[in-house]
């Protein structure tokens, strides 16, 4: 029951809050990516995963975390983008690590394009009196890749190990 509340709430709730303060800000705090590590290391204690297992997915985390920050100084994802990748890869592991990455740079290519496409379009006059929309409608902003990431994790999880593993308890 502990196990099927980290994977179908705590973990979605997170994956939210992240995709929600990218949208409206353009940053992920670092307590999100504290609190995917803090349930993680909870779900892993609560099934029992092996030392060898509990290392794979750490690995898997890791991994994610070089990736995230070759994107960052490559200028295509901010810090915050680069820590939330590695947090969900923690939670997923090396086995999904791959399908995630994939997913999330098509999900995240789809956002990249329509967020282009709306700022080429003016903005009702309602709109416009959000702080939050207009930067995300101004064109020397970034694009706000937290929720691409988020919608990749909520895309695959149901297909992934962990999940699996928490229904299955």
């Amino acid at each position: 029951m502990i196990a099927e509340s980290l994977v179908l709430f705590a973990l979605p709730v997170l994956l939210i809050v992240a995709a929600a303060f990218d949208l409206a800000s353009f940053t992920i705090p670092n307590f999100i990516t504290l609190a995917l590590s803090a349930t993680f290391a909870m779900f892993a204690a609560v099934v029992g995963l092996s030392l060898g297992l509990a290392g794979w997915h750490l690995l898997a985390g890791l991994l994610g975390l070089a990736i995230g920050f070759v994107l960052f100084a490559l200028g295509w994802i901010g810090g915050g983008d680069a820590k939330l990748f590695a947090g969900v890869a923690l939670w997923l592991g090396l086995r999904d690590l791959v399908p995630y990455a994939l997913v999330a740079s098509v999900f995240g290519g789809a956002l990249t394009i329509a967020i282009l496409l709306l700022r080429q379009c003016p903005l009702p006059a309602i709109l416009a009196r959000q702080s939050w929309i207009l930067r995300l409608h101004d064109a020397r902003s970034g694009i706000p890749y937290g929720v691409a990431l988020a919608a990749a994790a909520f895309f695959l999880l149901p297909s992934t190990e962990i999940f699996r593993v928490a229904v299955a308890i």
